[in-house]
């Protein structure tokens, strides 16, 4: 069935954290195409099976196979490698431990199960809070400073501006406003509800009034941000099933990480989209 929602592709590299260069490539060699190509502007549209086809590639990938041998078995037809191709990688990976611990547990995952099933039960839909927030934006080089400039920048400059967080309705979020993924050159707009602050200038933060969200996608992620296409593909599946469409950026809320986590696995984001 074709998609009813469709994407330029800097719009779908951005909702599937992934850069047009890769998605190029990854057309040029035959493994992820298009929906459609206009044939008089040249644009390429994507879309939400393309998600789930991307997420496919990019797992395979990040357990170690070769965009080559990814083609092959998609060109066969194959869902997965076969548990021998699977268990060989492992081997591998078990040798590099210190730089690729994350393809293990991949492929530990894949071994014992498999047939990949996706997860809606913790998806719900509700409204996101509005009123003052103090937010700041700003470009970074990889989603790993954000942690470091909270503590370190932000949390020190709200406190000296008395900022005082609604301890009941605290809320906290992040957008992505750049037009296409670039893990190195990100647009980053950090904001949190507050419900008093004083006057003074300030060269680090501002404030602003958002609006209440009537009805917004929430979707819990957990684990790394490196596995986000994961999770964007099951909500944008979500989305195309019951007929739903976006209404503004989608929101991220960071509720554990490596800031109160030793594990990776125990990170917990909200993914929260506002739609219509």
């Amino acid at each position: 069935m074709k998609s009813k929602n469709k994407f330029k592709i800097g719009e779908f590299s951005r909702l599937c954290f992934v850069t047009v260069k890769t998605l190029r490539h990854y057309e040029k060699m035959g493994l992820l195409k298009p929906m459609e190509v206009d044939s008089w502007t040249g644009y390429r549209y994507y879309g939400v099976e393309q998600m789930e086809e991307l997420h496919h590639i990019l797992e395979l990938k990040r357990i170690g196979l070769s965009l080559e041998e990814i083609r092959d078995l998609i060109e066969e037809g194959s869902d997965s490698p076969s548990v021998a191709m699977l268990e060989k990688a492992l081997c591998k990976a078990q040798d590099e431990m210190s730089r690729v611990r994350d393809r293990i547990v991949a492929l530990q995952r894949m071994i014992d199960s498999p047939q990949k099933k996706y997860n809606m039960s913790n998806i719900t839909i509700k409204p996101l809070p509005g009123g003052e927030v103090v937010y700041f934006r700003k470009r970074m080089n990889g989603y790993d400073e954000l942690g470091p400039y909270l503590v370190n920048t932000f949390y020190a400059e709200a406190m000296r501006l008395e900022c005082v967080c609604p301890e009941e309705t605290a809320y906290c979020f992040t957008i992505d406003h750049h037009k296409n993924y670039d893990p190195n050159n990100i647009d980053l707009e950090y904001c949190e509800v507050v419900s008093s602050h004083n006057s003074l200038p300030s060269e680090l933060v501002a404030f602003k009034t958002i609006p209440v969200v009537d009805k917004a996608l929430c979707y819990t992620h957990r684990g790394g941000y490196d596995t986000f296409d994961k999770s964007m593909a099951e909500v944008f599946r979500y989305l195309e099933e019951h007929d739903l469409s976006i209404a503004d950026n989608p929101r991220f809320c960071y509720i554990h990480g490596v800031w109160d986590c030793e594990n990776v696995f125990d990170w917990e984001t909200i993914i929260q989209i506002p739609i219509k």
